[in-house]
């Protein structure tokens, strides 16, 4: 994944834009900076991937680019589940997994899920992806810890992500040892100076500029410390703040930072984009309606443990498959709106769900 960059020509949009555009070979006006790419595995350097900060953070609202984080639903519901349902389309075998699910959400046992019993499940499940973060963590952290002191230097962590990028790590390592010049290209000295922000953000006081596995752990994945996150959000404001009052318009929110769109089909997208923005804008972020969003407005909805954020979360889940409005959910409405869930559409859903249950 592309890593956010702290450039003074170029905001942080502008480049996730370049990254996503370039490696899917499309036409860059031809789609809006913020829609979110597929997710293709075979595209990412797995040694670059394990020790660079991810755009993406399951369980997470928003990315460190300022987009959307469109699989939201499915992460936070799915928990490490989710992959089973991406690699696994057999619909009667997805169904059966969505209806041992639900009976794990419905706590009480009495049929239907509530929105306290969806909200325990969400913070449950955000847990999870919190648990998987540390395990991947821990392989990482050994990765860029050659010595094994249980401290890494900013320079033994450069070392290894220059050589991920296909440098020689002796030749690096030696003229780092010397003090000589790198000679990289422009766009990886951008990306070492954000890093190296970044890095320094993550070491705690007192400042050592050596990170431990929990401080390495902050770097790679703010949102597992209350300071990084606060980085984070900052970041965010950063690239999103047009006038640079530290506060966020609906305006600045849903603003396209590319050009005109070239046909109907990209007119389509801009569309669904902004307002899907809009929504979660004035919905979710803007807490107190008043149509500007602060640092700690953004902050609270940022967080992943914020337990008033996973009820509100679990109302909106609730309603959007609460068809006889009863403020909650029965596994009949779980199973039609099995797609909304976990992004796997089931067929005959009605079918002998009692009797399987």
């Amino acid at each position: 994944m592309a890593v956010q960059r702290r450039l003074g020509r170029q905001s942080l949009l502008a480049v996730s834009l370049f990254l996503w555009t370039w490696l899917l070979g499309m036409d860059v006006r031809a789609r809006p900076a913020n829609m979110s790419a597929p997710k293709d595995k075979s595209l990412i350097n797995k040694d670059e991937n394990e020790i660079l900060p991810p755009d993406h953070l399951n369980g997470m609202k928003i990315g460190l680019d300022g987009q959307l984080n469109k699989d939201f639903h499915q992460e936070v519901f799915l928990g490490k589940e989710m992959e089973e349902f991406e690699e696994d389309s057999e619909p009667r075998r997805n169904r059966r997994k969505l209806i041992d699910i639900f009976s794990k959400v419905d706590f009480n046992k009495d049929h239907s899920v509530s929105a306290k019993e969806m909200q325990r499940w969400i913070m449950e499940k955000t847990e999870e992806h919190f648990q998987e973060a540390m395990k991947e963590n821990k392989n990482s952290f050994h990765s860029v810890d050659p010595d094994g002191d249980g401290h890494v230097t900013w320079d033994e962590y450069r070392i290894k992500f220059l050589a991920s990028k296909g440098l020689n790590e002796k030749e690096i390592a030696e003229k780092i040892k010397n003090n000589e010049d790198l000679k990289l290209d422009e766009d990886t000295q951008d990306v070492l100076e954000s890093l190296k922000d970044r890095w320094f953000q993550a070491d705690n006081p007192p400042a050592d500029q050596l990170l431990n596995e929990q401080e390495f752990l902050a770097f790679l994945h703010p949102e597992h410390s209350r300071g990084m996150l606060k980085y984070m959000v900052k970041e965010i404001m950063r690239d999103l703040d047009q006038d640079g009052d530290q506060k966020l318009t609906l305006s600045e929110f849903i603003s396209l930072p590319v050009g005109t769109v070239e046909n109907q089909e990209g007119q389509d997208m801009d569309d669904d984009w902004v307002r899907e923005r809009r929504k979660e804008f004035e919905d979710a972020i803007d807490s107190d309606r008043n149509g500007i969003v602060t640092l700690e407005e953004l902050e609270e909805y940022m967080d992943p443990m914020n337990e008033h954020n996973a009820l509100n979360e679990a109302k909106q889940m609730i309603a959007v498959a609460d068809e006889n409005q009863n403020h909650s959910l029965e596994l009949e409405e779980i199973l039609k709106y099995s797609e909304y869930f976990t992004g796997s559409k089931l067929m005959d859903y009605a079918r002998n769900v009692h009797e399987e249950f």
